[in-house]
């Protein structure tokens, strides 16, 4: 069987670590851990079960199906298509390439310029720069792995392990008591934010890109190609797990500070540790870490879209993607963040089980109305959860949904869903009739 050398794999998963890890990634964790204090530890295992277990298994999942626009197919073609295009209009232009700019731009340049600076000048040239170097990177697709697997993502995994040891060894731990989303199931709350990192829709077009890659080192057959992500799913795993619970570390130990957000307690805990050379050490990490995953996710948009409409190239999209993604990203970091909720509170669950059903035997599979009617009870739930969200109640079926197990926690959807599963696998095929 092919298969890659150990430094090759090693990369590949370390890659796969640096597609997912971005904006989002960074200032969530450290947020989780300030705002669940010493309810931190099942806050964090929920955490790491939507933003690490999901994302890896959506990756290997969408790998073994056929990419998301096959393993969504098996509901029907017609939700294929309109699924599959709001996944990567909302991992892609619409929200997470934007995210990227508009977070590094918050960390690598507000810092270091005064109140009195043309904030919004410094916002459009900051976008058209960062930008500029993902798009130019962004047209050689195939070459991530020597992009960010070799150079960058190590880099980025030294700066954040200096911040990490400096806040354990040099800091004053002081942890907040939980906040009220986090004193009854800081398990479920901490599980809601890891939707927030976008990582379980992404892990859905990621698959493609990362067996192009792989295929681009000489392992072509389908098996030793499914292999290797799984393999590369396992580092990037471990990689996550240090990651993510150095930077939950850092907003636990720093309780008594003020912050609204992930950002600024990372600011707060470099600048105490390091001083000026902390807020140099915070922009590197941000930079690269929002560049490696803008660019990603500029090659899986503009692949996706160039063999959808091949009327236009895949140079062509990468940089319409990069212009419109510019523009977007001086509506701020805020708005940003506050459209995309109850959108992800729509599309996450329909593809957490899509995820999960990519898993099931294959004669499981063969279930006619198994993908059909789990998506279709998953997705009407999710859709009232997240109109709700956003004050906008439809009578009755709002009232019927808020009656469900752990709707109150943003899990609602999890019954209908099981329910689905059962009928369907209940329900005998044709010819078995």
């Amino acid at each position: 069987m092919q298969k890659l050398s150990s430094k090759e794999q090693l990369f590949v998963g370390i890659t796969l670590f640096s597609m997912f890890f971005g904006a989002g990634n960074l200032i969530f964790p450290p947020f989780l851990g300030f705002s669940a204090g010493t309810a931190v530890l099942p806050a964090f295992l929920g955490f790491a079960l939507s933003a690490i277990g999901l994302p890896i298994l959506g990756v290997i999942g969408a790998t073994r199906s056929g990419g998301i626009k096959s393993l969504a197919g098996r509901v029907s073609s017609p939700f294929a298509a309109v699924f599959t295009m709001l996944i990567y209009l909302s991992i892609g232009p619409c929200l997470a390439i934007p995210r990227t700019a508009s977070t590094s731009f918050e960390m690598a340049v507000t810092p270091f310029v005064g109140k009195e600076a043309p904030s919004t000048l410094l916002s459009i040239l900051y976008s058209v720069l960062f930008f500029g170097i993902a798009l130019a990177l962004a047209l050689h697709p195939l070459k991530l792995v020597d992009l960010l697997g070799k150079r960058l993502a190590p880099i980025l995994l030294v700066l954040i392990a200096v911040l990490f040891f400096g806040c354990a060894f040099f800091g004053n731990v002081s942890a907040n008591t939980p906040a009220v989303a986090y004193q009854s199931i800081p398990a479920a709350q901490g599980f809601l934010d890891g939707y927030q990192t976008m990582d379980a829709i992404a892990a859905l077009i990621f698959g493609l890109m990362l067996a192009a890659n792989i295929n681009a080192r000489g392992v072509t057959e389908n098996h030793a190609v499914i292999h290797s992500t799984v393999i590369a799913g396992g580092i990037a795993s471990v990689l996550f797990l240090c990651v993510y619970g150095a930077l939950t570390f850092i907003g636990f130990s720093n309780g008594n500070a003020s912050a609204q957000n992930g950002a600024q307690l990372l600011s707060i805990s470099a600048d105490r540790l390091f001083g000026k050379a902390g807020a140099i050490i915070l922009a590197a990490i941000f930079v690269i870490a929002c560049l490696n995953t803008c660019i990603s996710l500029i090659c899986c948009c503009a692949q996706y879209f160039s063999q959808l409409f091949p009327r236009f190239s895949y140079r062509t999209w990468a940089s319409f993607f990069a212009v419109f993604s510019a523009i977007l990203a001086n509506a701020g970091l805020n708005m940003i963040l506050k459209i995309s909720v109850p959108i992800l509170n729509c599309l996450y669950p329909i593809a957490i089980v899509l995820i999960a059903l990519a898993f099931f035997p294959k004669r499981l599979q063969e279930k006619p109305l198994l993908f059909p009617l789990s998506i279709t009870l998953t997705g009407i739930v999710s859709v009232i959860y997240a109109l709700y969200e956003i004050g906008v109640q439809i009578p009755v079926l709002t009232n019927l949904t808020s009656a469900l197990p752990l709707y109150s926690a943003g899990l609602g959807w999890i019954c209908p869903a099981a329910v689905g599963i059962i009928l369907a696998l209940l329900i005998p095929n044709k010819k078995e009739n």
